[in-house]
């Protein structure tokens, strides 16, 4: 005779558990939550795909800004310089090289302008420190009280006012002197100390006349010629055609300044390699079936937009084009560049090749309009700004769409562990039921 209930056999209700319903829950989510999952790592492999040619485009945008005619911090490929110096008297700089003149500057330097200093007569430590109780000190017009004040606080007070400074020097044991300086160089911020104080502390001989002894820097004019021309100035710089001079001693230094265009064919160079690279990139992935882009026509025209630049025509009478200057394509769209072509452009039609990359504010070179268009790429809404913004919003999406999965998935499975409970207990009351009829079957029959 068959056990259990309808089949189910002994003990049937321990079958409907928690390893079933894992099972169960397995198999369905293979289905519901996998998919989502496998879209979310793609887009991981996508985001580094994409911060890949984003660096790449990064890169070539590096090669662009030499021949940009708004190059930022910087000079373009054609404004660089060279200089060749001799001398020491002088040191040459230049704020802006830009502003410089080409050719030789000759500087002969025949006094510096200094400061004017005075020093007290020597003091003891004690009376450095005692109150002066001179009178007064007039400098340039001010009038300082020393009555009640000791050296350091008749510095201070002088140091407060404009164009002077004090400062009271240990110059040798218990030996100090009050320093008093003018703040810049040159005649004009001369010092002019007098007073019953200035005789006293030694700075004049009768309150007035100045104490030569005691004057031991006079303030003085540089006095330089700069190509024969004559400057008595204030201050031991000055800058004369954009070129900023620095007098360091007497005597004669040049300096001669050159265009330097040794520079620009490693540069082209560089430009050329970066281009290619960028578009073997961007090719190998939109080519390419198995690429992890979504969206590659919006990739694709990343290099749209820099071709149609690239190969357009300049200068102005828009007849200039890379290829007239040594620049060559192949049929795979690789550049390449003819050396020899190029460097006699350098040498014999540098304005025509600057004409060509960098052009004029009214009529935009090459470089120019190329580093516009690939920062208008990477600005909002551009193609690379738009483009990572639909896979960040995408990537959100389907984290969302996960968790709803997730949830419902959740959800029914815990409903279907409470419906195997109840099935549980009802099977476990019929089975209890049909062991007791089971019982009374075989009681019955047994006597017989």
């Amino acid at each position: 005779m068959a056990n259990g209930v309808l089949g189910l056999g002994s003990g049937q209700a321990a079958s409907l558990n928690s390893d079933l319903i894992e099972k169960l829950k397995t198999a369905e989510r293979k289905s519901s939550v996998e998919p989502i999952e496998t879209k979310i790592t793609k887009i991981g492999t996508e985001k580094t795909t994409f911060s890949t040619i984003e660096a790449k485009v990064a890169e070539f945008l590096e090669t662009v800004k030499p021949f940009d005619l708004f190059i930022s911090g910087g000079l373009t490929a054609f404004e660089q310089k060279g200089a060749t110096t001799s001398g020491d008297s002088v040191t040459f700089d230049a704020a802006d090289a830009k502003t410089l003149s080409k050719g030789f500057t000759s500087v002969e330097v025949t006094q510096l302008a200094q400061k004017d200093v005075y020093q007290s007569t020597n003091v003891t430590e004690a009376t450095k420190n005692a109150k002066i109780n001179q009178g007064a000190l007039v400098i340039n017009g001010e009038t300082f009280d020393t009555t009640n004040k000791s050296y350091q606080e008749l510095a201070t007070e002088i140091s407060a006012k404009t164009g002077m400074a004090a400062s009271v020097e240990q110059v040798g044991t218990d030996s100090f002197r009050l320093i008093i300086k003018s703040e810049e160089t040159g005649l004009a911020n001369k010092l002019n100390i007098s007073g019953a104080a200035s005789q006293a502390l030694g700075f004049t001989t009768d309150g007035t006349t100045v104490n030569a002894t005691n004057h031991i820097l006079e303030a003085k004019n540089m006095i330089a010629k700069v190509d024969g021309v004559e400057y008595n100035v204030a201050t031991n710089n000055i800058t004369v055609d954009g070129l900023k001079i620095t007098a360091n001693k007497l005597g004669v230094s040049s300096i001669t300044v050159t265009d330097d265009t040794s520079q620009i064919e490693s540069q082209m160079k560089n430009f050329v390699t970066k281009y290619n690279e960028l578009l073997a990139l961007v090719d190998g992935e939109v080519y390419n079936s198995d690429s992890s882009l979504d969206d590659k026509s919006s990739i694709r025209s990343i290099m749209t937009q820099i071709k149609d630049k690239l190969f357009g025509s300049y200068g102005p009478n828009s007849d200039k084009s890379l290829f007239n200057y040594g620049i060559e394509l192949d049929k795979s769209g690789t550049l390449s560049l003819n050396s020899t072509k190029f460097n006699s452009a350098v040498q014999n039609d540098l304005s025509g090749l600057k004409d060509l990359f960098v052009g004029a504010a009214e009529k935009k070179g090459l470089g120019t309009t190329l580093k516009e268009t690939i920062d208008e790429m990477r600005y909002a809404g551009g193609t690379l700004n738009s483009y990572q913004s639909a896979m960040a919003k995408r990537e959100v999406k389907l984290e969302e769409e996960k968790e709803k999965a997730e949830k419902a998935l959740n959800a029914k499975y815990e409903q279907l562990a409470l419906q195997f409970s109840s099935y549980g207990a009802v099977i476990n009351q019929m089975e209890s039921s049909f062991s007791g009829l089971k019982m009374l079957i075989q009681q019955s029959t047994s006597g017989n």
